[in-house]
């Protein structure tokens, strides 16, 4: 089964190796390509296109993944038949309407659903889990981190045994101060060190920047869908979310935002994830982002950054966040976690707050005073060093290439009418079911079968998205997680009341 790639041709949004990719998927629609004809050489992919080695390798890989070629070792590419149809993309939403109106019941009762899909998960003798989407401990080169504690420790034998000074930077070391502002700068961000606030991963650093620019009652917009855990913190904060649309190729409409703001006076801030969006893996084009960052800035409102996937792009660019458009403001607070990327055991991440930088500060050293020094120092050591940038190489290759597997075995084992788009990066895939089919029910009978999913309801308060699932692609596509996949078809088939899809094992 193939996936869309043609209606991608003009979009100069998207990354160069998935339009020339298209290109080559639509030759093939055509007819001008035929099956069994071997594609051009990485080399003359890198000559025809005038591109680099990496984005000939990714265009090739990206027609594999979709079923439209074959490779063959050590002979190249080829083009392949189509096996039972297209696979439609993503589904575009009305981008021009916010999705959840005021009404106060959407706004309560989301901790509690979650926390029960939670609790059944965690009570459950669980085999597969591919409903998180944090990557396994073999993705990381944890031989290379340990040396690195040792070290510091040999030099500093006290450091786990002593507590910082209350008035020392509050908590923040100067190193990894110094190390986030300079790699902020990197990427357009220009902020001061001793403006670099230390974190708990991410979702503190969230939690922290709507305390300090909301008030009890006062509305959030979100994307929609959006990650489970933002909702939860909205509502623990007592506050409303306000969900808008959001493209699975462009992130949340600027238009809806605009909307929402003239509608709205209680709207005090947005949050959104501008780099392979969860769950959607959207990536917003810049000139979105410029503009998103001045609508905000006009209305006095705080544009929260969560930039915790930008590291997974793939991309021949320089990945720019929000935060490099906001010169003058101060509008936007930024926010970064490095345990997806790094070490999920650390947690360690850091935030600007902005024009509201001092409140934040603030505000943490009443909730949770200082961050450990000892992982503040290791991201500061390991981060951007040749080691990690080789040991981050890996990773998102790996992740590429389980992203693409997962994606042919929905293709082959899931029902007629699914659709999904293939992420430029990232750790997941959303697939968008057939009309009547309940990713609650999936989720209660895979559970049973000892597998964990995430279904569509837990990444919205307005109930559209129980035809929905995200499938973590953290973990490597063997023979056991195919079957697991051809077991979740056949359910999924079931429940619509189609024959099982796929050959036999």
């Amino acid at each position: 089964m193939l996936l869309p790639l043609a209606e991608t041709r003009s979009d100069a949004s998207l990354p160069l190796y998935q339009r020339i990719a298209a290109d080559y998927a639509h030759a093939m629609a055509m007819g001008a390509l035929q099956v069994g004809e071997r594609m051009p050489s990485v080399r003359e992919v890198m000559r025809r296109h005038t591109v680099s080695l990496s984005t000939a390798l990714q265009m090739l890989r990206h027609l594999e993944a979709a079923g439209h070629l074959e490779a063959r070792e050590r002979v190249g590419y080829f083009v392949r038949s189509a096996q039972g149809g297209a696979l439609a993309p993503s589904s575009e939403p009305d981008l021009s309407q916010p999705v959840v109106g005021v009404d106060q019941a959407h706004f309560i009762g989301i901790n509690a659903h979650i926390s029960l899909l939670l609790e059944q998960g965690r009570q459950a003798q669980v085999h597969t889990d591919i409903g998180g989407c944090t990557p396994p401990p073999g993705l990381f080169d944890h031989h290379y981190l340990n040396r690195i504690v040792a070290r510091l420790l040999r030099d500093d034998p006290t450091l786990l045994v002593q507590g910082r000074s209350l008035l020392a930077n509050q908590g923040n070391h100067p190193d990894f101060q110094q190390a986030m502002a300079r790699r902020a700068l990197a990427s357009g961000i220009r902020v001061a060190p001793a403006d670099v606030l230390a974190t708990t991963g991410n979702s503190e650093a969230v939690s922290l920047a709507l305390a300090a620019v909301c008030a009890p009652g006062d509305m959030v917009a979100v994307e929609s869908p959006t990650y489970y855990g933002l909702l939860q913190v909205v509502e623990s904060l007592q506050l409303q979310t306000l969900e808008i649309p959001c493209s699975p190729r462009t992130g949340m409409s600027i238009e809806a935002l605009e909307l929402a703001f003239q509608t709205q006076p209680r709207l005090k801030a947005v949050v959104v994830v501008p780099e392979l969006q969860m769950p959607l893996g959207a990536r917003m084009p810049d000139a979105h982002k410029a503009r998103m960052v001045a609508l905000c800035a006009a209305h006095g409102a705080a544009l929260i950054e969560d930039d915790s996937y930008g590291l997974f792009v793939e991309s021949d660019q320089v990945v720019k966040p929000l935060k490099a458009w906001d010169n003058n403001s101060g509008h936007v607070i930024y926010c970064q976690a490095f345990n997806k990327s790094l070490a999920p055991g650390l947690r360690q991440g850091w935030m600007n707050g902005g024009r509201w930088h001092g409140r934040v500060q603030m505000l943490k050293f009443a909730q949770s005073r200082n961050t450990q020094t000892l992982a503040q120092l290791i991201v500061a050591e390991v981060l951007g060093s040749p080691t990690h940038q080789r040991s981050l190489v890996k990773l998102k290759q790996q992740l590429r290439s389980q992203r693409e597997a997962m994606a042919r075995l929905v293709a082959r084992h899931f029902p007629l009418g699914t659709r999904l788009s293939l992420p430029p990066g990232g750790l997941c895939l959303w697939l968008e079911m057939p009309d009547g089919f309940s990713s609650s029910a999936l989720f209660t009978e895979a559970l049973s079968q000892g597998i964990r999913i995430a279904p569509g309801s837990m990444f919205s308060n307005s109930g559209r998205y129980e035809h929905c699932l995200r499938l973590a692609c953290t973990h490597p596509v063997t023979p056991a997680m195919e079957q697991v996949c051809r077991t979740l078809g056949a359910m999924a088939c079931a429940q619509l009341g189609q024959g099982a899809r796929g050959s036999p094992p």
